[in-house]
């Protein structure tokens, strides 16, 4: 059974810790070589959180361009993490998930997990006439992949798994400031935008909705309902 939960708005650390207690409930069952599931099993929650940097464990600390003086200044935290991926941004506006799942219970390696993700994401903006694709080389979804000057990533995609449990996940910009992205190199591109729903539609958008559309898009991905 997958459960879905929307912890709102909570600040970065506290989820992560609190992820990582689901994380190790799933884990410890693997441990204690209990069967696997023949139905999916996990949770995937949705938040919000206040203004966060995060790092991933491979990534560039030069990729953050700004001090602590400036991070106080601007309202924002700071946290190395344990998942993978470079440099990104966690902000109101923003839509981030933590699916906390066993891969194994659904036969999914991890390349075809957060190919999932990624076409999840594809199929939200899809509903919003937003077109979206994978960039070679690059996880996550980005537009107008073909354009050099114009690529844009409008969800960053960044997992830990161990044990084929998965924990951390993605952030889709929907209303999000995207001033904040100013201040770093984005999962360590230079040459790159960042956009968000707002940006490309030209409103604010509901982000309820949105939350709803994705929620869809995952029954629909993973052949089950949430409860």
């Amino acid at each position: 059974m997958i459960e879905f939960i929307d912890w709102g708005t909570i600040d970065y650390k506290e989820a992560w810790d609190k992820q990582e207690i689901l994380f190790e409930k799933y884990l410890n069952t693997k441990k204690d070589k209990q069967p696997v599931s023949e139905t999916p099993v996990g949770d995937i929650i949705f938040c919000e959180h206040p203004h966060v940097y995060t790092l991933g464990k491979s990534g560039d600390v030069n990729n953050m361009l700004i001090n602590d003086t400036f991070l106080k200044q601007v309202n924002a935290t700071y946290y190395k993490t344990n998942r993978g991926g470079d440099i990104t941004y966690h902000g109101p506006g923003q839509i981030v998930g933590y699916p906390i799942l066993d891969l194994e219970s659904m036969n999914l390696s991890l390349k075809q997990y957060i190919n999932k993700i990624e076409d999840i994401i594809i199929s939200t903006l899809s509903s919003y006439g937003i077109k979206a694709d994978r960039l070679e080389g690059a996880t996550g979804v980005w537009l107008d992949k073909e354009n050099i000057t114009k690529a844009r990533k409008i969800c960053a995609i960044g997992v830990k798994a161990s044990r084929y449990i998965t924990m951390h996940g993605f952030a889709l910009n929907v209303n999000t400031n995207l001033q904040y992205f100013n201040h770093i190199n984005p999962c360590g591109f230079v040459d790159k935008g960042v956009t968000s729903i707002q940006k490309e539609l030209g409103r604010e958008v509901d982000i309820e909705e949105v939350k709803a559309k994705l929620k869809e898009n995952f029954e629909k991905a993973f052949n089950t309902t949430f409860y």
